[in-house]
């Protein structure tokens, strides 16, 4: 299943029973799974982390946008944090099997549907912004609730994506995005007295006044305390422990020092390992290291590449040539799924830019196809062998011949599946590298010469089992060997496109 990230914050960290209800209209809808809820008095804020289908995402967040509109009233809201809305910011996160293109699209349906059905405007920021100038989550929200309201009517600067020119009474606006996965974080540095040693080391850290490019911070009291509030907008650019190392070492020119941190609703497994890692000089340190990893793999049913490749060297039938051809089929998907992605966003290839992120889309279906293939082909021989061991006593002569006959034309039809997918898959490798960025036009090549092989494979199996037949001569094992060939030669065709792309990127210049 193909899942996003929805991490919406809403105006209120101070009644329960409207932290509840919200809660609950994301719960409550079929594909949608609350993981985390965090709420701030002194900000007076909620953060609540949702998973969902692309099919549930939408309507998840729009009704918890509804329940917001329905018991937040801006008008009577004081907190810490800046909002212009009940419902303040939605942002989408794309997960496994999903693209930020995906959920690109994600934000623009809820704006226009939260738009239109309850009346509040709406601003589309980061990578689902309309104009550059909207891209920053801070500029989308100047001025907070009581600037825009005005400023909506006056400035055509201010004009929303969605909706009237005119904030809901009580409801405000909400900014709606798309964009990587953020870590908010924030570190004290003791008492409220030392508030503006907080703002002058926000100061020096946020990317918008010089410092760190992926961090967001800002210098505010909480709870009596002086708080460095931060949002890291990219960890892997910059990491939590270099940030929380930063923030130290500017709080000590101001003779201040931190006294904890925390991290604001749900954070990747990797920021928190690459911290630690870092705090006891660990070399070598990756996930995969992790007791619980393994764990997880064996409860989940997950299996790791290794694993596979063991089960295939087991001396047992399965998994066999048709699982591997289809577990080829796949990672050749995935390259060329690669290679469509590294081209979006380029200049040099923005006459193609709708066309590769259709591809992307196209390879990720394609390799998820392939992917259950690599069971189902095993499972398909698995058939055949229990159709050869049904009893030969003469009364059983011919159900047996039957369930043969049967088992061998499915172990046939599957991997003529794969055959056919291969297919698709060479032919969006040819295109990626005939119309793709130069640069991975080699990982193209390899991608259709891993489609093609798949292919070759998968077809193999078709005769094979096509060739069991006792009524090969027939339309049925005539039919099947002759779509297998058609698959065969359509991707060697695609093939050489790919090959004849890659051969002119390397002629010397």
């Amino acid at each position: 299943m193909s899942l996003v990230e929805c991490v919406p914050n809403f105006s209120e960290g101070r009644d329960p029973a409207v932290i509840a209800a919200i809660r609950d209209a994301i719960a409550g809808t079929p594909g949608a799974h609350v993981l985390d809820v965090s709420s701030d008095p002194s900000h007076h804020r909620t953060v609540i982390t949702f998973i969902a289908s692309l099919e549930a995402a939408v309507p998840a967040a729009f009704a918890a946008m509804r329940v917001a509109k329905e018991r937040i009233d801006l008008t009577a809201h004081q907190g810490e944090h800046p909002r212009i809305g009940a419902t303040d910011v939605v942002p989408f996160i794309p997960l496994e099997g999903t693209t930020m293109e995906h959920c690109v699209a994600l934000a623009r349906e809820l704006g226009a549907r939260a738009a239109t059905e309850l009346g509040i405007p709406v601003y589309l920021y980061e990578r689902a912004a309309s104009t550059p100038a909207r891209e920053n989550l801070a500029d989308v929200r100047r001025g907070e609730f009581e600037g825009l309201r005005e400023d909506i009517r006056t400035n055509p600067a201010r004009t929303p994506d969605f909706g009237p020119n005119e904030l809901h009474p009580t409801a405000g606006a909400t900014a709606i995005g798309a964009r990587p996965f953020l870590v908010a974080y924030n570190v004290y540095l003791g008492d409220a007295k030392n508030l503006p040693v907080a703002k002058e080391v926000a100061k020096a850290i946020r990317g918008s006044s010089g410092g760190l490019r992926y961090v967001k911070g800002l210098g505010m009291e909480v709870d009596g305390q002086a708080q460095v509030s931060m949002n890291l907008v990219d960890t892997e650019k910059t990491p939590l422990h270099r940030v929380f190392e930063i923030v130290k070492t500017e709080a000590a020119a101001h003779g201040v020092s931190p006294t904890w941190s925390e991290i604001v609703g749900l954070v990747p497994e990797r920021v928190l390992l690459e911290a630690g890692a870092r705090h006891v000089q660990l070399r070598g340190f990756s996930k995969a290291m992790l007791l619980e990893t393994k764990v997880r793999e064996v409860i989940a049913g997950g299996e790791s590449v290794e694993t596979f490749m063991a089960r295939i060297a087991d001396a047992s039938p399965t998994p066999g040539g048709g699982s591997v051809a289809a577990h080829v089929g796949a990672l050749g998907a995935a390259l060329a799924q690669m290679v469509a992605g590294l081209t979006i966003g380029k200049k040099k290839y923005a006459a193609v830019e709708d066309q590769m992120k259709q591809l992307t889309i196209d390879a990720y279906t394609l390799r998820r196809q392939l992917s259950e293939l690599v069971q189902r082909d095993a499972d398909a021989y698995e058939r055949v062998r229990t159709a050869y061991t049904m009893s030969k006593e003469p009364e059983h002569t011919v159900a047996r011949a039957d369930a043969i006959r049967d088992a061998l034309v499915f172990a046939s039809r599957v991997p003529l599946e794969t055959a056919h997918l291969a297919v698709r898959v060479a032919s969006i490798a040819a295109t990626v590298a005939e119309l793709g960025n130069s640069n991975a036009v080699t990982d193209a090549c390899v991608a259709a010469l891993m489609a093609e092989a798949a292919c070759k494979g998968a077809v193999l199996n078709v005769r094979i089992n096509v060739a069991s037949l006792d009524e090969q001569g027939t339309p049925t094992g005539a039919q099947l060997a002759s779509e297998a060939r058609a698959c065969l030669d359509a991707a060697s065709v695609h093939a050489r496109v790919a090959e004849a792309a890659a051969e002119r990127a390397m002629v010397p210049v």
